[in-house]
């Protein structure tokens, strides 16, 4: 199947370098000739100012773009996907088989990933393009999987729960850690334990801190401590929770 990439962000190089390590046909196209070109010398792919004709078009551009750069494909026998998480099929305006094809994680362009562990989700209008989808996606990782646009919603729900929220977290206790000139990778063994021990139990399971044993000493000691209004907000509302998750007066 021959795949053009229409992007020049994060996700459209990660997908593209996903695609070469694997020797899946594949080319990009975007209106960002300089930053193409910069991904094509890397990656040493073809890319493209006009739109060529393929088997199949990822678009990996934002949420807002999609709707434009998606009236932009004429080919009315291609199938269309685009990356979103939060997105319908209904977002692409052509007329051509539609599509969604998101891969769960979050993408840096220094970062580098192993692909084979990367979720990735689909959503076809035939169950013949859902399979098209599904069997690509295996090229690329061990975990695939159809799912509908109302769990698709969920699962991007979830997602920005289990990492955008956490990463600013992070921020927040840098922040803490930064006034007091204590350096935050002291910090990092904590963190990786942490997440390191979700892989193998529930989070409700392995919950510590003051908040789940309910000491009101510490708790009232920390809210002293704290002199950032909207730190002092996260606090209260992050201990709340934890008391209401585990019954606590």
């Amino acid at each position: 199947m021959n795949t053009v990439i229409i992007g020049s962000g994060n996700v459209a190089y990660h997908l593209a370098k996903a695609f070469k390590e694997r020797s899946l046909p594949v080319s990009l196209f975007g209106r960002n000739a300089g930053e193409l070109e910069r991904i094509s010398d890397e990656l040493d792919l073809p890319f493209y100012t006009e739109l060529p004709k393929a088997d199949l078009f990822l678009i990996c551009v934002s949420d807002r773009a999609v709707e434009e750069v998606s009236l932009q494909i004429p080919y009315q026998d291609a199938l269309v996907a685009h990356t979103s998480g939060s997105l319908p099929r209904e977002a692409l305006k052509g007329s051509y088989r539609k599509a969604c094809f998101y891969p769960l994680q979050t993408f840096s362009r220094k970062q580098k990933l192993n692909y084979s562990e990367i979720p990735i989700f689909v959503d076809a209008e035939t169950p013949e393009d859902a399979n098209v989808l599904k069997h690509l996606a295996s090229e690329i990782s061990g975990s695939v999987m159809e799912i509908s646009f109302e769990q698709r919603k969920y699962l991007h729900l979830t997602a920005v729960f289990a990492c955008n929220f956490v990463n600013h977290l992070f921020a927040r206790a840098k922040e803490i850690a930064d006034a007091q000139e204590i350096p935050f990778r002291y910090f990092l063994p904590l963190i990786d334990e942490t997440v390191k021990k979700i892989h193998h139990a529930n989070p409700e399971d392995v919950q510590t801190g003051p908040a789940v044993r309910n000491d009101k000493t510490i708790l009232e000691r920390h809210e002293k401590l704290i002199t950032n209004t909207e730190t002092a907000k996260i606090y209260d509302v992050m201990n709340e929770s934890i008391r209401t998750m585990y019954h606590l007066e």
